[in-house]
């Protein structure tokens, strides 16, 4: 047990990592798609989160490729949190809205 508490450590730091990346990711698309300079929101964005995330990374990895995979883990397991969390609500009548019911969401059937 006392081997898995560094990895269990790293999968932590790993989910810590990913909601700050995607979760910094989709405040800066909300803030930049409506922003007179869209550009500079989108590349200091990218190079502060891509920092962030890289020296995370390296700190947490410290060679060891177990612990790296580990961060990995939960860097991955983070952004299907950030993408469930972000969600828009479903609406009535949406593609989506209509998978389960048997019902096309795209083109209307001839007959």
């Amino acid at each position: 047990m006392h081997e898995a508490m560094p990895l269990a450590l790293a999968g932590v730091a790993g989910l810590l990592l990913g909601a700050g990346f995607f979760g910094g990711l989709w405040w800066t698309v909300r803030r930049g798609s409506v922003s007179t300079q869209p550009a500079l929101w989108f590349l200091s964005s990218l190079l502060l989160r891509m920092g962030l995330t890289l020296g995370g990374f390296y700190l947490v990895g410290r060679g060891d490729w177990q612990r790296l995979l580990a961060c990995l883990l939960g860097f991955v397991v983070a952004r299907f949190g950030v993408l469930r969390l972000t969600r828009p609500p479903l609406e009535p009548g949406s593609p989506r809205c209509n998978q389960g019911s048997g019902e096309a969401g795209h083109a209307p059937q001839s007959r």
